[in-house]
This record gives structure tokens, C-alpha cells and sequence, in this order.
């Protein structure tokens, strides 16, 4: 099991950093999926984006790798606090109602564990080079729990989303 503050080689960070976004990107998709099915068109459309970004986010490792081969690796290679990645939604969060507040909070949340995921391996790694290129994730990934909150804040000042279930699911008697 690879321990990420651990990792001496770049290649072995940028294949970890990729791997992180774009199980966050399709994760991100599939819950945009999920929301189409389910005909909420504002949710799935935070979803996609929210999807795009992290799909950014992986063009932007592979240009840090130019010229070098990255590592093939698994998400189970890597020694994760959590079952999931530190920026992929788990499906337990998820439910057919969800709201768009509720969509920006649990990217929120994710935003935050990317930010201090990528903090903590630029305060332990070995290698000046992975430290320093860390921080640099680590301050995108700032940026974007900034963004989400004011996202967050726009939409408190509109109106909190509330939705009625039309069809409740029912217990058998």
C-alpha cells in the first residue's frame, strides 16, 4: 500500500493526482447521470460541471508529465483515509431529491479534502519537487472551495431550495 506523503518519484505523484481527478470527474458524471434520471435539470447541471472542473484539472497533470511515463496504478495502490479518493462523492451521500445546496456541500466538502490532501503530502513528502508541486495543487484546490462558497452564498441569498416527493416511497402494510 502506497502511502501518498510517502511517494519520492513525480511520476508516481502526478499518476496519483490524475487518478484523484478523474475518479472525481466521473464520479461527478455519474451523479449527473443519476440526476437526469431522475429529471432535475439544475442538479445535473452542477454535476456536469462540477465534473468538467476535475476533468480540467487531470488535462493540466498530464501537461506537468510531458515527457514523462506515469506509472499504471489503481485507486486501491494508494493508501486513502477514506474507501473513496479525497475528491470523489460517495454514492451513501446521494439520493434522488438531492438539492443544489445540498450538491455544492458535499462539493464543498470534497474541495476541502482535496485542499488538505494535497497540503499534508506537501508538508511530508521527501521530495522538494513533489512538496512544491503539491502546495501549487493544493492552492487550485483553494481556489475552488473559495468558489464553491460563494456559490453556496448566492444561493442562500436566493431562495433555499425545498422539493415536495410526488410519489413518496411506501411501505407495504
Amino acid at each position: 500500500m502506497i502511502k501518498p506523503e510517502s511517494i519520492e518519484d513525480l511520476e508516481t505523484f502526478l499518476a496519483l493526482a490524475y487518478l484523484l481527478e478523474i475518479e472525481s470527474s466521473d464520479r461527478y458524471s455519474e451523479l449527473a447521470d443519476n440526476m437526469k434520471v431522475h429529471n432535475d435539470p439544475e442538479v445535473e447541471k452542477l454535476f456536469r460541471k462540477l465534473s468538467e472542473y476535475s476533468g480540467k484539472h487531470a488535462s493540466e497533470i498530464i501537461e506537468h508529465a510531458e515527457g514523462m511515463v506515469l506509472p499504471n496504478v489503481a485507486s486501491w495502490d494508494f493508501e486513502w483515509q477514506s474507501p473513496e479518493g479525497p475528491e470523489t462523492t460517495a454514492f451513501d451521500f446521494i439520493e434522488y431529491q438531492i438539492t443544489p445546496e445540498r450538491v455544492l456541500e458535499l462539493a464543498l466538502h470534497n474541495e476541502i479534502r482535496g485542499h488538505e490532501f494535497y497540503a499534508n503530502i506537501a508538508k511530508k513528502s521527501p521530495s522538494p519537487e513533489i512538496r512544491k508541486l503539491a502546495a501549487e495543487f493544493s492552492d487550485e484546490e483553494s481556489e475552488h472551495v473559495k468558489l464553491l462558497e460563494q456559490w453556496i452564498a448566492e444561493m442562500a441569498q436566493n431562495k433555499a431550495s425545498t422539493r415536495d416527493d410526488l410519489d413518496p416511497p411506501n411501505m407495504p402494510e
